[in-house]
């Protein structure tokens, strides 16, 4: 009876732990928030939530608002269909928005909506101009016919393609046969009329595909000019460039100028200064490089110069707005494994005139301001590797960040989270590297513990403050495993010689630090070395598989989500070519061959595989193809490791949808479970 007795109680505290805990159920009814926006007079914030729907196996999209000082929040757009894209009017009388792919307006109190455009295409985003004579928006334009439409009598062909060249699919999608073009239109007190395309018959995109917006276009303060973002390339030339640039379109003369000719890099996001004296935007300098250092560039609009106003400023940058006085520029720039938001003052005696206004741990990943009696009020985005996304107040000048949206908070308060700790890593060169430790709930250092070795993807991309709706830290910690993330060599926020020395040497130095940031913290006490795991996913699947060929018994348990295996059948069925003639040094058909496809292709050392592993791919993602992972699978099974495919016939890169995410999650750490609880 005693023995029931116990094992009852063990049980109920096994139960009331679980529910104490982040589950990957729970992970999807957390509501998602973005777009903050403050009225012009200070007073509210708008922003978006998103709400996933188990059942339906879809989400939900809503528009809040609520006072700058956190209180009466409450839905004003939240309706069957999405609602995204909440924007306040320049006169703060209106909010338009979004509704499935029209543009709506609404009074502040969520009163009064009309829907104001009727575009067949429909609308994927759009923006008032200052003084409110116009309104620009994004819409799709057809140029192209498929087979069916060239040749009528083979109605059934429609399916087929006909392809002269490369780019004919991207990321989750082939070619649509449309374009995406930007348009202006007269606006006048709710109504919109005389809608031009400012691209006619031009086969580009703007925004840049497929994950481009509204900050790729901007409205001069007169009303008289639009900037916007463009890669004027298409098939085989935009498969092999990143060189887009910024065009200017003058309304009255009808005449559109491409005002960075002179950079071969990345060009986006234009800002006219209040004033209208001045444009930035940002640029990265090297065509074929996607993670060069993001600039900011500041552009005379009379005399056409330009200069760099980031130069003596180490690392990159992700968002850049004018001050109102035309002078100073607020932006967000990665430091140190956080998003923070900087301010660029030319009064400042620094090398640099740029001075921090936040310090948080934390990410930072937009912001929002207006002035009030000459006072700046800025709201932010934030989270942090415990907080999915929420709205916060910035008091600028004194680093004072208070959170007004509570979207989660009950939610979170019934949940345990995992204390995160930051660690310095010694690497085999000598350098430190940081390095994020999270402890699962309730820890216990009498205990010894699994621990996961988590591979960023990227490959530059840096494993900061991100709460992920996939690789959840705070998920694997609730399922008592102790996660070691390092940042280690190819991350951004660091310097750029950092994020660098990972191009041409994907199985070098990154390697040995992941090596290091894992041996390092197994030494603890705590740490079970005979149950270590390593996952990860894109370059840190990759990463994964070429750990599984060199990793010397360290590891008990492999998972490889959307990894590169075999890096001559990558570069022959990827996309964005460029990125892999930089990264690998060109093609493999190159003389002399880069050194990359002999010496760091996983696909040449599975003869070395020992260890379990689960291999996940999915059918749409174009970036790293589907039969990376078959090729992958296979290569296990026929060589009797214990492994096993997970397949999504409907996801790209990520896994998005609500039900899949949760099996995505079960499969993890069943096949996690199975070999490190042993």
């Amino acid at each position: 009876m005693k023995k029931i007795l116990i094992a009852v109680a063990l049980l109920a505290s096994t139960q009331l732990m679980a529910q104490n805990r982040l589950t990957p159920e729970l992970l999807m009814k957390l509501g998602r928030v973005s777009e903050p926006k403050v009225s012009p007079n200070g007073k509210s914030v708008i922003y978006n939530v998103r709400n996933m729907d188990i059942a339906a196996n879809s989400g939900n999209s809503d528009i809040y608002i609520v006072d700058i000082n956190g209180n009466n929040a409450k839905a004003i757009a939240n309706e069957s269909a999405n609602e995204t894209n909440g924007k306040w009017r320049p006169d703060g009388k209106k909010i338009g928005y979004l509704k499935g792919d029209q543009i709506w307006e609404m009074n502040p109190d969520g009163s009064g909506k009309v829907q104001i455009s009727d575009i067949k295409e429909g609308i994927s985003g759009f923006g008032y101009s200052p003084k409110m004579g116009y309104v620009w928006f994004i819409s799709d334009v057809k140029l192209d016919k498929n087979p069916a439409e060239l040749y009528p009598d083979l109605p059934k062909a429609e399916g087929a393609r006909i392809i002269d060249g490369l780019f004919y699919r991207h990321w989750t999608a082939w070619h649509d046969y449309a374009y995406s073009h930007v348009f202006i239109a007269n606006y006048a007190d709710g109504k919109i009329s005389n809608a031009k395309d400012l691209m006619p018959n031009e086969r580009f995109d703007a925004p840049l595909q497929p994950n481009g917006g509204e900050e790729q276009f901007a409205f001069s303060a007169d009303d008289k000019k639009v900037a916007y973002t463009c890669r004027k390339l298409n098939g085989t030339a935009e498969a092999l460039s990143t060189n887009s640039d910024i065009y200017v379109f003058d309304i009255t003369s009808g005449t559109t100028e491409n005002v960075s000719a002179f950079n071969t890099g990345y060009d986006t996001n234009p800002r006219f200064s209040p004033d209208g004296k001045k444009m930035l935007w940002l640029s990265m300098e090297r065509n074929g490089y996607e993670a060069d250092k993001n600039r900011i560039l500041v552009y005379d609009v009379t005399s056409k110069a330009h200069n760099e106003i980031t130069k003596n400023f180490d690392n990159s940058v992700s968002k850049a707005e004018w001050d109102m006085d035309s002078q100073r520029i607020f932006f967000i720039a990665g430091i140190s494994a956080t998003e923070q938001i900087m301010l660029f003052d030319p009064k400042l005696r620094s090398v640099s005139q740029i001075i921090p206004l936040t310090d948080v741990v934390a990410d930072i990943n937009d912001f929002d301001f207006t002035y009030v009696n000459k006072k700046p009020v800025m709201v932010t985005s934030m989270m942090n590797i415990s907080l999915p996304t929420e709205i916060f107040t910035l008091e600028v000048g004194k680093k004072q960040l208070t959170q007004i949206s509570k979207v989660n908070t009950q939610a979170l308060s019934a949940l345990k989270m995992g204390k995160v700790e930051k660690r310095m890593v010694k690497t085999t060169d000598g350098k430190d590297m940081l390095v994020w430790v999270i402890l699962p709930p309730d820890f216990d250092p009498a205990k010894k513990y699994p621990t996961l070795l988590y591979c960023q993807g990227g490959p530059q991309s840096t494993v900061s403050q991100f709460f992920s709706y996939r690789w959840n830290f705070q998920l694997m910690a609730a399922n008592d495993y102790i996660i070691v993330a390092p940042n280690r060599r190819g991350l951004p926020s660091f310097g750029q010689q950092w994020n660098e020395e990972i191009s041409g040497d994907w199985g070098g130095q990154c390697m040995r630090d992941y090596l290091s940031a894992i041996d390092e913290v197994a030494k603890e006490s705590y740490v079970d070395k005979d149950h270590l795991g390593a996952v990860g996913a894109s370059f840190g699947g990759y990463s994964v598989y070429w750990l599984a060929g060199h990793h010397e018994k360290r590891f008990k348990a492999f998972i490889s989500h959307c990894g590169v295996f075999d890096l001559e059948s990558m570069y022959g069925t990827t996309e964005e070519t460029w990125f892999p003639n930089f990264d690998m040094g060109g093609p493999y058909w190159k003389s002399p061959q880069p050194k990359s496809y002999e010496q760091f292709s996983p696909h040449k050392f599975v003869q070395n595989w020992d260890t379990p592993i689960l291999v996940i791919h999915n059918e749409k993602d174009f970036r790293v193809p589907l039969g990376q992972g078959m090729e992958a699978f296979s290569a296990a099974q026929l060589q009797n490791i214990p492994s096993r495919f997970l397949y999504f016939p409907d996801e790209g890169h990520w896994v998005t949808k609500p039900q899949n995410s949760i099996l995505w999650n079960r499969v993890f750490f069943d096949w996690l479970d199975k070999y490190l609880k042993k």
